[in-house]
């Protein structure tokens, strides 16, 4: 089936609350790094993906899958966007000093120690991506210090904006509830409350709960 939402926006922007929404809205299930913890046969497919080898066959990727959004798939959204020209974009988005605290905390941690683990499925996956982003001239968006990670934020924010055609894209911070993602994929505001989820402390539970598992 054709994907028909495609998140833009970078992990940490609340992708997580995103992913909840559009599965609420009817738009799920919406592929996730969340997806290929729990089906981590995922990496290896991604990994090939980023290493481009060979054409990809994008409905076998997202395979049972109606929406995208955060990592792995935000590194190829223009590729999907063209893919799915019928598909419409939803760019998180955040107060980058925000974003900044928020992924320090969590995700580039994380991907230090996913990055010792050179065996491991996911530290491939993400080498593979990281040389992915390179060969585009894309700096990393999660860097080692603040003032690199900032200006890629804001680098991947103004991109969005200039390539997405703006009656395809919705520029959104999840804070704003149901009314504007509603009104923009053409549905009711549901009865219930949007999904605020994974903040800094749930992310960085789960992820000892992984870790203790032996998943990551």
């Amino acid at each position: 089936m054709p994907l028909e939402v495609i998140g833009a926006g970078q992990g940490r922007t609340g992708t997580h609350s995103l992913k909840l929404a559009l599965e609420q809205l009817g738009f799920g299930p919406c592929h996730h790094m969340m997806e290929l913890v729990r089906h981590p046969e995922q990496f290896a497919i991604w990994e090939r993906v980023f290493e481009e080898k060979a054409q990809v066959d994008w409905e076998e990727v997202f395979k049972g899958y109606r929406s995208a959004c955060d990592a792995p798939s935000v590194l190829v959204y223009q590729v999907l966007a063209k893919r799915y020209p019928k598909a419409k974009i939803i760019h998180t988005v955040r107060d980058p000093e925000s974003w900044w605290r928020s992924a320090s905390a969590t995700v580039l941690a994380a991907r230090r120690n996913f990055m010792e683990q050179t065996d491991s499925p996911m530290a491939r996956m993400m080498a593979s991506a990281m040389k992915y982003r390179a060969r585009r001239g894309s700096g990393d968006a999660i860097g080692s210090d603040r003032q690199t990670a900032i200006a890629e934020f804001n680098r991947h924010n103004e991109e969005v904006r200039r390539v997405i055609p703006p009656e395809r894209l919705l520029v959104y911070e999840v804070k704003q509830g149901w009314e504007p993602l509603c009104k923009f994929l053409g549905v009711p505001v549901p009865d219930k409350p949007f999904p605020l989820t994974n903040t800094t402390e749930e992310f960085q539970a789960r992820l000892r709960n992984l870790n203790a598992q032996g998943l990551v």
